[in-house]
């Protein structure tokens, strides 16, 4: 994979924004958003998009939203979504980058939505979403099967890399499970002990699903049939709201759509972004 280039910007209330980038700086940025839970971050969610991204000529830039990876992780505040928007956004712009194609997996697929429909002053190009979350009320998802099975003793004296494993393992379809190398685990869970559980426990999330219809750039959403976090029958409501918009869907296939079919992923992902059509 190609080395990444690393920078942490200071941003309003005296956060701690960690941007990683790679590809050439004169590139057409593509702006990576990752998901939530224990031990995510920019780089982790994507290590397997990064290298097709940067030789299809694309400058990938890999932030950490605020409370995961490397970015400023603060304790005893609310997680609402507009923080972990507005937040990458001064970063982006501190980091010289004010337009581009968004890439949003999951928490990160709000966000990248956020920043189309509230921030102007970031030139969306088109959108990339892996099952986005915001797309509908909050306590819906608390049904999701997926939910349940992420209660963990994250942030415990006894987290250890075994529940790493499984708290991961939870995000993608059981064949794939034992695919996941230790090295991601590792890596998450380096992070995920320096976490606040208020990252997870105090975030707060609208609706943006009724404000679809306000989105004009073109749209790629991909979804795994077998996702447990996001339904996968949200795809409908973009196919119902958005003017300009496709839905892919995967059989056997989780919340990780970029993980579990990265290949096809690529391939289709690219192709929509360079499509001029």
């Amino acid at each position: 994979m190609n080395d990444l280039r690393s920078a942490t910007h200071e941003v309003s209330g005296g956060y701690r924004i960690h941007i990683a980038e790679t590809g050439p700086v004169d590139g057409k940025a593509v702006v990576f958003l990752h998901g939530s839970g224990p031990g995510a971050s920019g780089a982790s969610n994507f290590r397997q998009n990064i290298a097709a991204f940067v030789a299809a000529g694309f400058r990938v830039i890999l932030p950490d939203m605020i409370g995961y990876g490397a970015s400023s992780k603060p304790e005893g505040v609310d997680y609402p979504l507009e923080l972990f928007t507005g937040t990458v956004v001064e970063a982006l712009a501190a980091h010289g980058i004010t337009g581009g194609h968004l890439v949003g997996n999951s928490l990160g697929g709000g966000v990248a939505l956020q920043i189309a429909l509230d921030h102007p002053g970031f030139a969306v190009d088109k959108l990339v979403l892996m099952a986005p979350g915001c797309v509908a009320e909050q306590a819906s998802y608390f049904t999701m099967p997926g939910i349940a099975k992420m209660v963990s003793n994250f942030g415990g004296p006894d987290f250890n890399l075994d529940e790493q494993r499984r708290l991961v393992s939870n995000l993608v379809h059981p064949d794939f499970a034992p695919n996941i190398p230790d090295a991601l685990i590792a890596e998450r869970f380096a992070v995920a002990r320096t976490q606040p559980k208020d990252v997870l426990m105090r975030m707060k999330t609208p609706n943006l699903g009724l404000r679809l219809g306000e989105v004009k750039q073109p749209i790629f959403v991909l979804w795994g049939l077998n996702d447990e976090f996001c339904p996968e029958s949200h795809g409908r409501l973009f196919l119902d709201a958005c003017a300009d918009v496709r839905v892919a869907t995967f059989a056997r296939t989780g919340h990780w759509v970029q993980v579990e079919r990265a290949a096809e992923f690529n391939a289709y992902a690219v192709a929509f972004l360079n499509d001029h059509g």
